[in-house]
């Protein structure tokens, strides 16, 4: 990558709904910062600024240039470099989002903020002063909320999305695919009318499988998208039903139904059995199989890759599902409802996953609640933090109150899914040896996906590090 490519390569992410106001407090911190020598703050001014080695940083260099001025040849000083302003500390952290400079991000913010509003004339003025918006992404770059009809389409902003189709927008079919994973179905239903109503493209599921949109998965099934091929090879996105990192049980339950309902095979294993939410056929593989409920499964029997799904660093989960029990899932997936169905029948509450041969493994389904998946939606939307009564973690509760041991130590290692950079750590393994749900909580080093409440419950029970 040449120099000038790393310079607009983004290392923030600009938020979906960004703060102008906050943008700006941020500029006067990150000059702040660079006055007062932070290490940080210099180095990402190096590598944004295109002229960084021309300006001053800090106070002692601004009082050198002073001395210098007394040294002057002509027109020219020995030292030729300026003090920094707060416009170069704009445009430093302008193009760390992503954006070219400082006013295209506060134009990018002021057109989102207006489709926000549903302000009709607010963005026909913007659009109309700057046509070459309709072409670029919203949202700067890194943002898959699409152009600006698209970006309407994710939030229902019909009329908005009249306007621009009537000046050019040209991005129709990505914005009714936003439209549909949104669950935007009235404002989906009108893009597919503006769209001449083509036949829908093969993946056209993909989308509300992602975010588990029922809504978004039946529209998509009634305007003929099929979840087979005329030879019959699945077309339906179930690998990413299962590997998204949305959680809603509920929903995913009725989208692999619908898959069922118009045609698709699914095998008939316990873990599909859970997935689905099926637990008539829970009780029929437990009566097959008494043992079924002690069992572990591999990470194939969990995400079986005849239904196109992937190894286990595309599975986005909180604690390692290799190797664990029924029971360990509905932790990880939030199945509170089965987890209670699998306890009353004899599911063991202390169960451990296997050992690998690095011997890496042993958790109980404790651990799964401690580090999980919708902890980190809990923690990211601020949901504990802004709760109007204190929160507890019912999984967790469930678990304990039935007698899962408090102290089981086992080992684990971890490493995220690549989606959840740059914001976390996604290129490197971490491994925590040694530890009990507690202390893996503790020392886990994404804290979005570690519950507080969870690791309260447990000192509470005599849990310790």
């Amino acid at each position: 990558m040449s120099e000038d490519q790393d310079r607009f390569t983004p290392s923030r992410l600009l938020p979906v709904r960004p703060n102008l106001d906050q943008l700006k407090r941020q500029a006067k911190d990150l000059l702040r910062a660079i006055r007062r020598g932070d290490p940080e703050a210099i180095e990402e001014f190096k590598k944004y600024h295109p002229k960084a080695s021309r300006l001053a940083l800090n106070a002692d260099e601004t009082s050198a240039l002073a001395t210098n001025a007394d040294k002057m040849f002509g027109n020219r000083t020995q030292d030729a470099r300026t003090p920094i302003k707060l416009a170069d500390a704009q445009l430093v952290l302008a193009r760390s989002y992503g954006a070219p400079s400082w006013p295209r991000l506060v134009q990018a913010c002021k057109l989102i903020d207006a489709i926000w509003r549903d302000g009709v004339e607010a963005v026909r003025e913007i659009v109309v002063q700057n046509p070459q918006l309709l072409h670029e992404n919203a949202g700067i770059r890194n943002n898959n909320w699409g152009p600006p009809l698209s970006y309407a389409a994710n939030l229902g902003r019909d009329e908005i999305i009249k306007l621009l189709h009537k000046f050019g927008a040209l991005d129709l079919k990505h914005a009714m695919g936003r439209a549909m994973l949104q669950s935007k179905i009235t404002t989906a239903a009108m893009l597919y009318k503006l769209l001449g109503s083509p036949t829908p493209p093969e993946g056209a599921l993909s989308g509300p499988a992602y975010t588990l949109s029922v809504p978004g998965t039946a529209f998509a099934l009634k305007i003929g998208v099929p979840v087979r091929d005329k030879e019959g090879k699945r077309l339906a996105p179930v690998d990413i039903v299962l590997e998204t990192d949305s959680r809603n049980p509920a929903a995913k339950h009725e989208i692999l139904e619908l898959y069922v309902r118009h045609g698709l095979e699914l095998p008939d294993t316990p873990t599909m059995a859970l997935h689905r939410g099926r637990l008539d056929l829970l009780e029929e593989h437990l009566r097959r199989d008494p043992k079924v409920l002690q069992r572990t499964f591999t990470h194939e029997e969990i995400y079986p890759p005849q239904l196109g799904c992937h190894d286990e660093i595309q599975a986005t989960q909180g604690t390692p599902l290799k190797g664990t029990t029924l029971l360990h899932m509905c932790a990880d997936y939030n199945e509170i409802e089965i987890a209670r169905w699998l306890i009353e029948h004899g599911a063991d509450l202390n169960a451990r996953a296997d050992v690998d041969s690095d011997g890496f493994g042993g958790h109980t389904p404790l651990f799964c609640t401690v580090v999980s998946q919708p902890n980190f939606w809990m923690n990211y939307t601020g949901g504990w933090a802004h709760a109007r009564r204190p929160q507890v973690a019912p999984f967790t509760q469930l678990l304990l109150d039935h007698g899962a041991a408090p102290n089981v130590r086992a080992s684990l290692r971890k490493k995220l899914h690549p989606g959840y950079g740059p914001q976390y750590d996604v290129e490197n393994v971490y491994e925590y040896r040694d530890v009990t749900a507690l202390s893996w909580g503790k020392r886990f080093h994404a804290k979005v996906f570690v519950s507080g409440p969870a690791m309260r419950l447990i000192e509470e029970h005599g849990g310790k590090e």
